[in-house]
C-alpha cells in the first residue's frame, strides 16, 4: 500500500513540475495552451479511474475467490 501511495504520490508531483515547465516554456497563446492542458488534465483523470476500476475489479475477484476457499464448496442435497 505504502508503495501505490508513493507511486500516486510521485505521479501528481511530476504532472505539477511538467505542468508548470508547459506553461512557463509554451510556444502556443494562452487560450491554446489552457485548452490543451485541460484535454491532457481530462483524458489523465479517465485513464486514472480507468486504472482504479480495473484494479477495485480485480481485488473484488480476489476476495470472492479467497472467501470461497475458506468457505469450501457447498454441498448439493
Amino acid at each position: 500500500m505504502r508503495r501505490m501511495l508513493g507511486f500516486m504520490i510521485g505521479i501528481f508531483a511530476g504532472a505539477l513540475v511538467g505542468a508548470t515547465v508547459a506553461l512557463l516554456l509554451a510556444p502556443e497563446s494562452g487560450e491554446k495552451l489552457r485548452a490543451e492542458v485541460r484535454a491532457r488534465g481530462e483524458g489523465f483523470l479517465a485513464e486514472v479511474r480507468d486504472a482504479a476500476d480495473a484494479r477495485r475489479a480485480e481485488l473484488t475477484d480476489r476476495l470472492r475467490s479467497l472467501r470461497a476457499q475458506r468457505t469450501g464448496p457447498t454441498e448439493l442435497s
